[in-house]
């Protein structure tokens, strides 16, 4: 009797662990906010628009951006590559500042730093798009695809 008992409560945690009872592993609500983060860094800096109102348009990306890292956050996926990725988004984004400020003392909406400022500075977004949308995707640890 005590073995019939023993399997029934093995049965019965075995059934309770399967895939249909796991929390969604998707993140919809970080997933929702990196493909809008996404949308609104594809429509900022269109080709023929000058670096100054370029950088405005980056300027509007923060709080999409402190959306998507609170979700990190509260689903405790961060990690160091993450880490970096926003540190190379705030140096990228300082530099664009300083630019910025260079290009309106010198009155200049095409200065040639700013464009690159803008330049680095999208391609950190990027960055840290791709490293957010790693973290959402990867495998839970120990969810049995580690090697034995």
């Amino acid at each position: 009797m005590r073995a019939v008992t023993v399997l029934a409560a093995c049965t019965a945690l075995v059934a309770g662990c399967g895939g249909d009872t796991a929390p969604d592993r998707g993140y919809p609500e970080l997933g929702k906010a990196l493909r809008s983060l996404s949308r609104d860094l594809d429509g900022a800096c269109g080709r023929a628009e000058a670096p100054v109102s370029c950088a405005e348009d980056l300027d509007r990306l923060t709080a999409p951006t402190e959306r998507a890292f609170a979700q990190v956050l509260e689903h405790k996926l961060l990690d160091v590559g993450t880490v970096a990725a926003m540190n190379e988004l705030d140096r990228a984004r300082e530099l664009r500042v300083a630019a910025a400020g260079e290009a309106r003392s010198r009155k200049d909406p095409h200065h040639v730093p700013l464009a690159r400022a803008v330049a680095a500075e999208k391609r950190a977004y990027q960055g840290l798009l791709d490293e957010l949308e790693r973290l959402r995707t990867a495998p839970p640890p120990g969810d049995g695809t580690d090697p034995l």
